[in-house]
């Protein structure tokens, strides 16, 4: 088979133990056909053959980008507040966004610390009272709105909510403008016009009555609009933690029409309140989605909240806060029934996990599993990790279960600010925080993602978040070297999502999946890797992005 397109004078890493280094690669009919020397790939070359000059830059497995959320198209559009502090600012960024848009404004990326003593509706009515506007904070676990918005979604009075969703009242019987977890700013989402993409993770329903064709075709213009941000950073694999057989519905359209440009698996949402039965619809959902481009195959489901609200579980009472640990969004012994359900089915499990007893409830519900059924291998997944308790560390290797991180949350890393760990953890128990490296040495599984939108997708700057994170008070660096965080980026994430034999690596018989980067990433020193660019991503053989000015 001659090659449609050969990529050439790269730095070829490929990911694979076998062959870890190359001078080429050649993609035809969607896979690798070819990868050595340059006259091993040249023998390949015909007449109609694209060839690439690398030029020295580096050619990887495409990123797979193991814990995002397809929202996040969505979110584009919106106000960004990422590094706004102060009344002031964030009257100017609303003012100045306001300028031509009616209805609704949402601003996202919000700190917990933009405004001193907390944000309230008061703090946002004094930038607009005759229109509805709502912040979101960074994490997403945390919406807060003016007075407008909630007299328009009947919250200003306070609602009804599952255990674990807020909408917090004052001492005068009236919202604060502070809205705790997904089902308490739902109808927010609703007044935003975007609930449609929300629901799933928010309350794991599918919208009714089912989207019109104009409403599926808004939807899909924004899962467009973030698949091309994700195909600028080099994915070519996504795992959304959002998701319902709705996704998989646009995404199917999207495929048929030739808008489909990376892979996706979508998972189903168990909630604490659903009765083992609604497992049927995961199954079912599973066995209609499965194919190299879209798929589902795993639950999703929540332990706790965040830390930066005090959600999340803890083992022990937060600083400051005698008494408070916060509390498992699920019943231990219904959560063990769950686990071996799913487990049962042959489907994977995903459980966002953020304090120590979250993460220790999640592991005792795969032990669960593992006892009632076998342990087999279905890499069942803790999601975040922020802190764990150190007798749990090596349950995660014995399990087989698999340590999907985020390089840019740790703070300090990246973008979320070292303060953060003085309020939510206490001085000892910084060196049990955001482990990585510990994890790794375990012997437990790691696939790295940057939880987009709430953080940077970038997977370059998550490189460098991982290297040159900072050493908490206490313990050692946790980041991994540059060849084993790369893993977790490629390898490791098609390891996570049972997807190592498509991609994940450069070998014959793969995908064609790859991602050329600006420059000699082994040679660019640690704190410069962020600023590299991504000239070029390839899924399928179909180039996703090209970068403006390279051939």
């Amino acid at each position: 088979m001659l090659a449609e397109m050969i990529v050439t004078g790269a730095k070829v890493l490929t990911m694979d133990p076998a062959q870890p280094r190359a001078e080429a690669v050649a993609l035809a009919g969607g896979k690798i056909v070819a990868v050595g020397s340059v006259a091993e790939v040249f023998a390949l070359r015909g007449p109609a053959t694209r060839v690439i000059e690398a030029a020295g830059r580096t050619l990887l497995p495409g990123f797979i980008e193991s814990h995002m959320h397809l929202f996040g198209g969505a979110e584009l559009q919106h106000l960004q507040l990422t590094g706004l502090h102060g009344q002031d600012a964030l009257r100017a960024a609303f003012t100045a966004y306001a300028k031509g848009r009616d209805g609704m404004l949402m601003a996202e990326g919000a700190d917990y610390s933009l405004l001193p003593g907390g944000i309230t509706r008061h703090d946002l009515d004094a930038i607009f009272t005759d229109r509805p506007i709502a912040i979101r904070a960074m994490d997403h676990h945390t919406v807060w709105a003016n007075t407008k918005a909630l007299e328009l979604t009947g919250l200003l009075h306070g609602a009804e909510m599952p255990m674990g969703h807020e909408v917090v009242v004052g001492a005068d019987g009236l919202a604060t403008g502070e809205l705790r977890e997904f089902e308490a700013f739902d109808p927010i989402l609703a007044l935003a016009g975007v609930s449609r993409l929300y629901v799933a993770i928010s309350k794991g329903a599918e919208p009714s009555p089912w989207p019109s064709e104009a409403e599926r075709a808004v939807d899909k213009d924004h899962i467009a609009r973030g698949l091309a941000h994700c195909a600028r950073q080099g994915c070519t694999t996504l795992v959304s933690m959002d998701g319902n057989r709705y996704t998989l519905a646009l995404l199917r359209e999207m495929q048929d029409e030739g808008r489909l440009t990376q892979r996706v698996k979508v998972p189903f949402h168990m909630k604490p309140e659903f009765p083992l039965q609604e497992l049927e619809r995961a199954s079912a959902m599973s066995e209609e989605f499965n194919d190299d481009w879209i798929s589902s195959g795993f639950v999703k489901m929540f332990m706790d909240g965040v830390v930066d609200s005090r959600t999340a579980f803890m083992l022990h009472d937060y600083p400051g806060v005698p008494g408070h640990r916060s509390m498992p969004l699920f019943d231990p012994a219904y959560f063990d029934a769950v686990c071996t359900e799913i487990d049962r089915r042959g489907l994977q499990i995903a459980v966002h996990a953020i304090g120590d007893g979250a993460v220790r409830q999640t592991i005792d519900g795969y032990a669960a599993a593992a006892k009632a059924n076998g342990l087999h291998d279905m890499r069942h997944r803790i999601e975040h990790i922020e802190l764990i308790d150190r007798a749990d560390v090596p349950r995660l290797a014995a399990l087989g279960i698999t340590a999907s991180l985020q390089p840019a949350h740790p703070p300090g890393a990246m973008d979320f600010p070292i303060a953060a760990m003085e309020t939510v953890f206490a001085p000892d128990r910084w060196k049990d925080a955001y482990l990585c490296r510990d994890l790794a040495e375990a012997g437990a599984r790691v696939a790295f993602a940057s939880d987009w939108p709430v953080a940077d997708v970038s997977v370059l700057r998550g490189l460098q978040a991982n290297l040159t994170r900072p050493a908490y008070v206490g313990g050692k660096p946790q980041g991994l070297d540059l060849m084993a965080a790369l893993h977790a980026y490629t390898a490791g994430g098609a390891i996570a999502a049972h997807m190592e034999t498509l991609t994940g690596t450069l070998r014959v018989g793969m995908a064609a999946d790859l991602v050329l980067i600006d420059g000699d990433l082994e040679a660019t020193p640690a704190d410069q890797i962020g600023q590299r660019g991504i000239a070029l991503t390839v899924a399928g053989g179909r180039i996703i992005h090209q970068a403006h000015g390279f051939a």
